[in-house]
Parts: C-alpha cells; structure tokens; sequence
C-alpha cells in the first residue's frame, strides 16, 4: 500500500457565521475519516470564528492510500439546514471550499531562501484577540509568485514556520501541475481533479437526510453518519465511477 501525505484546506464560503461552522463539521468529518483508516492528523493552521467554527483550517493527512482516497473531496462542499442562529425555522444555504494538495517528496519541490519574505507576528483567535504573548505566527509572501501562507498552531515559531513552508511546497506543487496541464488534451485535463477545484461537487441536505455528490449525479441517504466520518460508500463510488 503507497503511503504519501496530503494537506487539506478547508475555508469558509457564503453565509457567514453558518459558512464557519460548516467548515468546522467539514473538518470534524475529514477527522473521523482519518482516524477509521489508521490516518494521523497534524493541523498546519487555523482560522477560528467566535462561536466554533473556522474561517479557513489547513491539515496534513499522512497515511496509507490517503491521496487515493481524498482526491476527490477538492472543490465547492455546499450545506442545506436550519442554522442553530435562525430564529424563525427557515433552511440556509452555506458553502465552504476544500483543496486537497499532495505533498511533495522532499527532492520535488526546492525553495530557494531568497524567494521567501518572511513575517513574524502574534498569534489571534477569535475575534482577534492575542492568544500568545510571544511573535510565533509566521507569514511567508513567495516573492516568485506572490502565494502567501501563514501558520499559527502551534506555540513555537521554528515549527509554525516548518507549516508554513509545507502548505506552501504543496501549492508550488500543485501550480507545476496545473501548468503542466494547460499544454495537455481536454480529455487530459478532465482527469486532473485539482484543476477542477471552484466547481460545486457536493450537497448536504439535513432536512431531506440526504448528501448528493454532483459529479456523479448520485444521492446517499444517512447524513448524520457521512458528517461523522462514514465516508468509504461515497468515496468507493467516486473512485469507481473517475
């Protein structure tokens, strides 16, 4: 079994304070998915919302298969429900983005320092309040291509800095790819799923209990189980079926 890392990206879309929270079940559910193929979970960074949910969160998943398996969760995840803020009992609409971003190996992707302009700061949560007294969040500008990372989980600079750097070989990554692609054959291209990454893909409709990928055009019934991290019958269909 191939064993290789992915960094995940999930951020928040339309509908606010809802949007933050669907980010956060969209993580808790990447969470538990992990957890039941023997995955380890390493979160690089996070945005938290006031009320528990996250503007934009980023993990790495490391494990047997896991790219096999994640890569086809990349694009626009939208959420139907009624939002524990609604008062009056109407269903919102929500949406929050997912890129799945394969790690490079070591060898693939090489930074040269000098293309980097790193920045040092204090680490925010919600509502912006200082969460550490010491400088370590980092934010690193790729001057080359203008991509800007930050990083601020963990309580040490050295390793929020490493983060950062990791999130940032991944996307480098990913931009060789989707270049590379541009030179291909439409065909080609349809089968490079990160290029594909802004289309709507899924829907979870809470109260008709149902999820329904797009793509496939396929519903799946037991949504309270899928958003706790039962996702092999959604993903076994789409592997089969790309």
């Amino acid at each position: 079994m191939p064993q290789n890392s992915v960094i995940v990206e999930i951020r928040a879309g339309a509908g606010g304070d809802e949007a933050g929270l669907f980010a956060a079940d969209l993580y808790r559910m990447y969470s538990k998915y992990a957890v039941s193929q023997g995955w380890t979970l390493n979160t690089l960074d996070s945005h938290p919302t006031d009320i528990g949910g996250f503007k934009q969160i980023v993990f790495e998943l490391k494990g047997e298969n896991t790219y096999d398996k994640m890569q086809h969760e990349g694009g626009v995840h939208r959420v139907q429900r009624i939002p524990k803020t609604e008062k009056q009992g109407r269903v919102h609409t929500s949406t929050a983005s997912v890129a799945v971003l394969l790690k490079p190996k070591e060898a693939e992707i090489k930074i040269n320092p000098n293309d980097i302009k790193l920045d040092v700061y204090k680490s925010s949560g919600p509502g912006g309040q200082y969460v550490n007294k010491r400088m370590t969040a980092v934010r690193i500008t790729h001057l080359p291509t203008g991509i800007v990372i930050t990083s601020q989980t963990e309580r040490n600079l050295q390793q929020n800095k490493e983060s950062a750097l990791a999130i940032l070989q991944a996307k480098l990554l990913e931009k060789k790819e989707m270049e590379r692609a541009e030179g291909l054959s439409e065909k080609r291209k349809e089968q490079i799923k990160w290029a594909k990454r802004a289309e709507k893909i899924r829907t979870y409709n809470f109260p008709q209990d149902r999820v329904t990928d797009h793509r496939i055009k396929k519903s799946f019934h037991d949504i309270e189980g899928i958003t706790s991290g039962k996702l092999d019958k959604l993903i076994k269909t789409l592997t089969k079926n790309s």
